[in-house]
């Protein structure tokens, strides 16, 4: 057996860290930012222990531009470096300082907010630059130094005259990466991944009003002075405890993510856990009523005030993939480069975690103020209606909270909606059924018949209400819910107890092949039934089945979408009890009969929304007619 070293090519590592390492050539900004705030961090911690014997102060971080020179530097006044140092931590690749800084201080820095990770972020610099200069004085006595490398594994260092603490990297940008030097394209980067970092970051200057002088004459000119345009807010609100936050905090940081959204949030979650991992977070749910097309990706996932990606599938559960905010958490594994997730046991965890703390601050939002949480729910109803569809410990608890509104404007808990129904909805197989509309205008006929047998009737108008109907009746077992304009109705609201009809047997065949005759070309399932005097002559019902299955094709439903179009599917229903019938068989030739039935067909088929065009036109003309 022999057994040896791997050994990595060197004259290799800088082409695969060009091309392969990081997916965004404007991640190496980060990178560098995230390597100076690190630096910063490190002194912080030491002159807090005693361990630096330096004035901390107020550090920054400065990004400036030199187009004449074609460089960008990046500036700190962190913890610097020594010869030994640069040779350690920079002439060994992936060996991480911050890594080593927190291994030797691991019960003092844990908090520390220190980014680094794999030790390699420096040289994505080498992604933009065709040469790299690196001047750095450490904290203490030592002498500083200055570094640089060309993009080959060779480098040169030397002494150098600087004698501020911290360190300045010079990038001397490519030519094919030239918008780097743009302030446009700078600032675009800076407020992207740089926008809540902990360290102050300038990036170039601003004009600031001063009040005028005592004395001043009205028409003077106002004072200016330029002073250090700061790009980031370094105590955003999801780092402080909720108890030291009001509404309007909340408010303004939702301004400060989204600075184009001029609606404001419903509500907040404020996200703060210590153990078994760390995450921090504010959670703003939007109005979202019916639009299942809204942008997702609104939700910034962070990793110690570094932006990472708006990408957080995975760490939140489907469902609140459609509400905005931030999630910070250094345990959130993430891939060499920081730019994706990588799953493991504790991003279940995490997800976990988010699932609960939703579904505790709805039933909190629920029981504190319901008539509030009643106004808002056609606005969320969507995010969970949906995840009752998709996460099942999410369904047992919005059990609690969910509201079934109804065509009457109240809003019900299934506890409640159970107690209202229990005794008059019962089907044949003494199942309690709950009817519900989609379209309240174009089932109004319907509805109404309802409502005057003393039926509750549940508007169940989202797009995912079809699939949630299907996961109620699986979960509750011994309930149905029936569309008010199916087939399956009729045999429980509208038939009289006796269901006797005014006509007999060989009359109600007549009408039928009379009617069949008249509306063939639609292809409907006639059917003549003994039903109320005070229902419609001919309603148009639809098979509960075919409904549900056109509901599901239409919001996407998998499985349904690759079977073609669901055409239409209708059974009409003659009422044979409604005096109209009785004026039919009175009508003295073939012609008239004919146009009764044609004008009671269309009103059925105007009712349901689906006479149109030509059709229409005729049926305007006849009604105008049998008016004269």
């Amino acid at each position: 057996m022999e057994k040896g070293k791997i050994n990595v090519s060197v004259d290799n590592i800088f082409p695969l860290i060009k091309k392969f390492l990081y997916s965004d050539q404007e991640i190496f900004l980060r990178e560098l930012i995230s390597n100076a705030t690190d630096a910063t961090l490190k002194l912080k911690h030491l002159t807090g222990i005693g361990e630096a014997k330096v004035e901390y102060g107020t550090p920054i971080i400065e990004v400036k531009i030199n187009k004449e020179n074609k460089t960008l530097h990046v500036i700190d006044q962190g913890i610097g470096m020594s010869e030994e140092e640069v040779k350690k931590y920079i002439n060994e690749v992936a060996f991480s300082g911050a890594e080593e800084f927190l291994d030797k201080y691991k019960d003092s820095a844990k908090d520390a907010g220190i980014i680094g990770h794999f030790g390699l972020g420096f040289y994505s610099a080498f992604m933009v630059a065709d040469k790299v200069e690196l001047i750095s004085k450490s904290y203490t006595d030592a002498p500083a130094v200055h570094w640089s490398c060309d993009g080959s594994p060779e480098f040169s260092l030397e002494a150098h005259d600087k004698s501020e603490r911290g360190t300045e990297i010079i990038l001397h940008i490519s030519e094919d990466a030239a918008s780097y030097l743009k302030e446009s394209t700078i600032q675009g980067l800076l407020t992207k991944y740089n926008k809540f970092m902990p360290i102050p970051i300038k990036f170039g200057t601003r004009t600031e009003t001063l009040d005028k002088p005592e004395g001043a004459k009205e028409d003077d000119p106002v004072p200016t002075q330029e002073v250090d345009a700061i790009i980031n807010n370094t105590d955003p609100a999801w780092t402080k405890a909720p108890a030291d936050l009001k509404e309007e905090d909340y408010t303004a940081f939702y301004r400060e993510l989204y600075p184009m959204q001029f609606e404001s949030p419903l509500f907040h979650i404020h996200l703060n856990v210590d153990y078994p991992f760390h995450l921090t977070g504010i959670l703003f749910f939007p109005k979202l009523t019916n639009d299942l097309s809204i942008q997702k990706d609104r939700i910034q996932l962070y990793q110690n005030q570094v932006f990472v990606t708006d990408n957080v599938e995975g760490i939140v559960p489907e469902f609140l993939t459609m509400l905005k905010g931030v999630i910070d958490s250094p345990d959130i594994p993430l891939n060499v480069s920081r730019s994706y997730l990588q799953a493991d046991s504790s991003v279940k965890k995490i997800t976990s975690y988010i699932t609960r703390k939703v579904a505790d601050k709805l039933q909190s939002l629920f029981k504190e103020d319901r008539k509030d949480f009643e106004e808002k729910w056609n606005d969320i109803k969507v995010v969970i209606e949906y995840g009752m569809l998709t996460e099942e410990k999410f369904f047992e608890k919005a059990q609690k909270f969910t509201l079934y509104p109804t065509t009457d404007g109240e809003y019900l808990t299934y506890e409640e909606l159970e107690e209202r129904v229990k005794e008059l909805h019962k089907d044949k197989d003494n199942k309690t059924v709950y009817l519900y509309a989609t379209k309240p205008d174009q089932q109004h006929t319907y509805i109404e018949q309802a409502k005057q047998k003393g039926y509750t009737v549940l508007l169940l108008d989202s797009p995912i209400a079809p699939h949630l109907i299907q996961k109620l009746e699986s979960e509750l077992k011994e309930v149905q819910f029936a569309r008010v304009d199916a087939d399956a109705v009729e045999n429980l609201i509208k038939k009289e107890e006796t269901n006797l009809s005014k006509l007999d047997e060989k009359q109600q065949e007549e009408l039928k092949t009379l009617v069949e005759d008249t509306v063939k070309s639609f292809g409907y399932i006639v059917q003549t039934e003994g039903l109320s005097s005070e229902a419609l002559p001919f309603m148009l019902t639809e098979p509960e089945f075919m409904r549900r299955m056109k509901d599901m094709q239409q919001t996407g439903s998998s499985g349904i979408m690759g079977i073609g179009s669901i055409p239409d599917m209708f059974n009409l229903v003659v009422n044979t009890n409604h005096p109209l019938i009785g004026e039919i068989f009175e009508a003295k030739t073939e012609k008239k009969r004919k146009r009764l039935i044609q004008q009671g067909v269309d009103l059925a088929r105007l009712s349901k929304g689906i006479l149109k065009g030509k059709e229409l036109s005729d049926f305007i003309t006849r009604s105008v007619e049998m008016i004269k």
